[in-house]
């Protein structure tokens, strides 16, 4: 009898664990496909007159919250590659020139550093999610997945490309005497912009839908 009951609960422990690999599978490839779509699609910007404002990083934030920090880093990763692929393809006007000068600091640009965005925020929110400030990590990391990408994501084309003539002329015409200064020209304003409306985007469905679903 005790044989049967244990093999009981274990074939319920491994039915559950195998509903959850396959949940967990389910809904990481769901938000890769919003990661493709949005970075596809015009449902990735938020036009303005004068920014183009993308928010692709939104459903990377979201797979960190509700699924795990590892989705997160999958889903960042696969916003890495799309945006390679655009470069291989000519959709991606500055990647592409760029890939001509120099690929593997496109691949470097493209991909590495939207992958370190994501596992480092990834870290943080799930550094911070305990306690007392559970409630504000959604809001952080909301924050900073579209900061850290431009961060991660300048700072590789500083390193890669700064001295090459495509980014001279760009330097030129934002009359940037320092690649810091180069950054803060070209993408400051665009950058504060979009961390604020991810805090806000991401961090309030985040914290909505961890509720709904009973995600910790």
């Amino acid at each position: 009898m005790e044989n049967t009951r244990t093999l009981g609960r274990k074939t319920a422990e491994e039915s559950f664990g195998l509903s959850h690999a396959t949940r967990y599978m389910v809904e990481t490839a769901l938000m890769i496909a919003v990661v493709l779509i949005m970075g596809n699609t015009f449902l990735g910007t938020i036009p303005t007159p004068l920014l183009k404002i993308s928010i692709v990083t939104v459903p990377v934030a979201l797979a960190t919250m509700l699924i795990g920090p590892a989705a997160g880093m999958i889903c960042g990763l696969a916003f890495g590659i799309n945006s390679f692929v655009g470069a291989l393809t000519g959709a991606s006007g500055m990647l592409s020139t760029l890939f001509t000068i120099n690929p593997f600091g496109v691949f470097f640009t493209a991909i590495v550093a939207r992958f370190l965005d994501a596992a480092v925020v990834s870290g943080i929110y799930k550094l911070i999610h305990r306690g007392k400030l559970t409630n504000a990590s959604y809001y952080i990391t909301g924050a900073l997945m579209p900061l850290f990408n431009t961060v991660f994501f300048m700072t590789s084309l500083c390193l890669f490309f700064y001295n090459t003539d495509y980014v001279q002329g760009l330097v030129s015409n934002y009359n940037a005497t320092n690649p810091f200064a180069f950054v803060i020209a070209m993408v400051g304003v665009q950058a504060t912009v979009e961390a604020c409306i991810g805090c806000i985007l991401a961090g309030t469905v985040g914290m909505v839908l961890s509720k709904v679903l009973h995600r910790a």
